[in-house]
């Protein structure tokens, strides 16, 4: 598991065993996950989503607790997946990541609860399945403008953005901060604390 730049996010690339027959490789494993990150993943909802090119989803946050952590990859095309720090008095607050997953890279990221998430399909048919530790629970769920000029997350400039009509009626990064419905950062530790137990 790779660390990334924004605490409570991993970048996992798996060993790929391929011949002629086609390839097989492992997505997930409790345990390996567990030592490496510090975190716990039991998965209560498991999502796939299928993509055109352009389509653009997020930024989504749920509240935390319990949160929403995910576990992402994609199995055919090519997304570029984009995590936020939504946490409130965190120092990376504001601050994003972009990596692209794809069906030749076979990477999975990790988000832990109160990171916001929002991708790009670079392919169409892009599909991505992901774990996600806690139900969708639409009250607890809140959307940041994914164009927000505060935020500055560099999209693809060759390619259209598709948003639907809640993601493109976002609000900026500061009304929704101002409204106070992002995750606490100091809660958030202490939330992964009490929930990340070793496997």
């Amino acid at each position: 598991m790779e660390k990334l730049s924004i605490e409570g996010a991993f970048l996992f690339t798996p060993k790929v065993h391929g011949d002629h027959r086609g390839s097989f490789h492992e997505v997930f494993r409790a345990r390996e996950f567990s030592e490496s990150t510090g975190h716990s993943l039991t998965a209560l909802q498991t999502n796939c989503s299928v993509s055109a090119r352009g389509v653009l989803r997020g930024v989504h946050v749920a509240e935390v607790p319990p949160g929403q952590a995910k576990y992402i990859t994609c199995v055919r095309g090519a997304i570029l997946e984009v995590m936020v720090d939504l946490r409130t008095g965190s120092p990376t607050f504001g601050r994003w990541e972009a990596v692209q997953l794809d069906e030749e890279n076979r990477r999975c990221l990790y988000l832990a609860e109160g990171l916001g998430r929002s991708f790009m399909a670079l392919t169409d048919d892009a599909t991505m399945v992901y774990m996600c530790s806690q139900p969708y629970a639409p009250e607890r769920e809140h959307t940041v403008d994914p164009m927000d000029p505060a935020l500055g997350i560099r999209w693809p400039e060759d390619i259209e953005p598709i948003l639907s009509a809640r993601d493109a009626a976002a609000p900026p990064l500061a009304a929704v901060a101002e409204s106070g419905v992002l995750p606490d950062y100091a809660e958030c530790l202490e939330f992964y604390a009490r929930t990340s137990a070793p496997v």
